[in-house]
């Protein structure tokens, strides 16, 4: 009964295959390569409904005016390289909009103009000024937030300013975030921010040190290590985790031992084990048999395999 099934399985597996091998031998191969001129010869044979198409400029104002935001999205996105100063005015506004979305693609599409953005007096200029001066906090929030996404070396300095001495924990730790995105520590800003009052603001430096290619300051973030918020212990091992700080490897393993977080203790076996350093190996195995929480002992089990 077993082979007779076999070999049904076999022929027909046989037939689908040369019938398959028959009707592409057979079909006459799509034509890929365009040709002619118009819309031919950009695209070719595909259909006129699966090529990408691009926004007029009016059709950019429209969307802008329209205020939704899947529109406004997919209508700047297939504008990347359209040249529209008249669009400027009306997309420059949306860095301060209430949605999210419009921000981020809003900063997208202005960072990619030749002409209208970055000169003397234009949107980025104006937006450095709103971070600076501007008397409504969530304003400089959105301004700083921009200066991110921007990715121009030269907001470094007015974020770090603003990181260091606005008077908002909003407008510092989005601050801080946008240092992470320019890949910059802000002439030590970030570190600095490590003290910050508020979590939040300490919560989205540590965020952006650990995006940041030369990040230094591993004092300031092994200080948080016995910070009174859990959230800010946890996140501070994590970026201690990720940067292999094996110097900072006391701290850590303080924090693995001693923590009253089992979240915070478990993170710090994992780092142990990404330290590597056989120095521990016997404070993982005392956690790994008698920690209280089941996931701690876990993490350390396997940080010890790890050693």
């Amino acid at each position: 009964m077993r082979s007779t099934i076999l070999k049904l399985a076999t022929v027909t597996f046989l037939a689908a295959a040369t019938a398959l091998a028959t009707t592409d031998a057979s079909a006459t191969p799509r034509p890929v390569t365009p040709s002619g001129t118009g819309f031919q010869g950009v695209y070719g044979s595909i259909p006129a409904d699966q090529a990408e198409f691009l926004s007029s400029p009016d059709a950019i104002k429209s969307a802008v005016l329209s205020g939704a935001p899947t529109k406004i999205w997919e209508t700047l996105e297939h504008g990347e390289y359209i040249e529209c100063l008249d669009c400027i005015g009306l997309v420059g506004p949306l860095l301060y909009d209430a949605n999210a979305k419009n921000r981020e693609i809003a900063a997208w599409w202005l960072r990619r103009r030749i002409f209208g953005v970055f000169g003397a007096g234009e949107v980025y200029e104006q937006t450095l000024n709103t971070l600076a001066t501007d008397n409504d906090p969530l304003r400089r929030m959105y301004a700083a937030n921009a200066v991110g996404e921007f990715l121009q070396g030269a907001g470094v300095p007015s974020v770090a300013q603003a990181l260091l001495n606005d008077g908002d924990p909003r407008v510092r730790a989005a601050s801080a975030s946008a240092l992470g995105r320019l890949n910059d520590d802000g002439a030590g800003a970030l570190g600095a921010a490590m003290a910050d009052k508020d979590s939040g603001v300490k919560l989205a430096a540590l965020g952006a040190a650990g995006r940041i290619n030369s990040f230094t300051s591993l004092a300031q973030v092994a200080a948080l290590t016995s910070d009174p918020t859990a959230e800010v212990r946890r996140r501070a091992i994590e970026v201690l985790d990720g940067l292999h700080a094996s110097d900072t490897i006391a701290v850590v393993a303080a924090a693995a031992q001693k923590d009253a977080d089992a979240g915070v203790r478990a993170i710090a076996c994992h780092a142990l084990g990404v330290f590597g350093d056989s120095s521990v190996q016997s404070l993982l195995t005392n956690l790994s048999q008698n920690d209280p929480d089941q996931f701690v002992r876990d993490e350390a089990s396997i940080a010890l395999k790890r050693i």
